[in-house]
C-alpha cells in the first residue's frame, strides 16, 4: 500500500507483461538484447555477429542435450575442448588471459570480431560433425567436439599467417569497469 511501492509493482508489471510478449514472439527478446548490447557500447555490426554467435551456441547445447548431455559440467568440459583445440585455451584460461576477473564478465562480450567468428566456426562445425556421426557416449562426444574446435584452430592458424598477427589478443571490447556488470550475464551463463 506505499505510494513508494507502487512506482515498482508497475515497472514489474511492465516488465512480466513484456517478457509474455516475448514468449509469442522471440523476436521481441532479440530485439531487447540488441538494445542492451547497444547501450553498452557495442557497434551493430559486432551485435549481429554476436547475437548470430548466441544462435549457434544454442543450436550446439541442443544437439548435445539429443546426445543425452545434461548436466552443467559436461557442457563446460564439451566447450573447453572446442576452446582448446581453437585458441589453445580453455575459456577460464581465456577469461585470465584477457584480464577478465569477475565471474559475471562474459568472455565472449570481450571479445573482438575475429575471436567471435572463430569461437562460432568452432561450434558449428562441431555441432554438424555430432549430427552427422550422432555420437551415443560423452567420450565421443569428447573427441567430437575436439574435431570440430580443431578445424577452426587450424583457420585460426591460418588466418595469423596471413595477417601477421594472432587472432587472440588481451584487449577487451570495453573498458572493463564496475559499469560492466551483468545485464546479458544471465543470457549468457551457458557460454562461460
Amino acid at each position: 500500500p506505499s505510494p513508494k511501492a507502487e512506482p515498482f509493482k508497475q515497472w514489474l508489471s511492465q516488465v512480466g507483461y513484456d517478457r509474455m510478449l516475448e514468449i509469442e514472439n522471440p523476436e521481441l527478446a532479440q530485439e531487447r538484447m540488441k538494445l542492451l548490447y547497444e547501450q553498452k557500447g557495442y557497434p551493430k555490426d559486432w551485435i549481429d555477429k554476436r547475437l548470430r554467435g548466441i544462435a549457434i551456441r544454442q543450436n550446439l547445447t541442443d544437439e548435445w542435450k539429443k546426445r543425452g548431455i545434461t548436466e552443467e559440467r559436461d557442457f563446460a568440459i564439451l566447450t573447453a575442448e572446442i576452446s582448446k583445440a581453437t585458441f589453445g585455451m580453455t575459456p577460464s584460461q581465456y577469461k585470465e588471459f584477457k584480464g577478465l576477473t569477475k565471474k559475471n564478465q562474459n568472455l565472449r562480450d570481450h571479445m573482438d570480431d575475429l575471436e567471435l567468428i572463430f569461437t562460432m566456426l568452432g561450434e558449428r562445425v562441431t555441432t554438424e560433425i555430432s549430427q552427422k556421426e550422432q555420437p551415443e557416449t560423452f567420450q565421443e562426444s569428447k573427441k567430437i567436439a575436439r574435431r570440430g574446435g580443431n578445424v577452426a584452430g587450424i583457420a585460426r592458424k591460418e588466418t595469423e599467417k596471413e595477417l601477421g598477427r594472432p587472432v587472440s589478443n588481451t584487449s577487451n571490447f570495453l573498458p572493463k569497469s564496475d559499469s560492466d556488470n551483468d545485464l546479458l550475464t544471465s543470457a549468457n551463463n551457458e557460454e562461460n
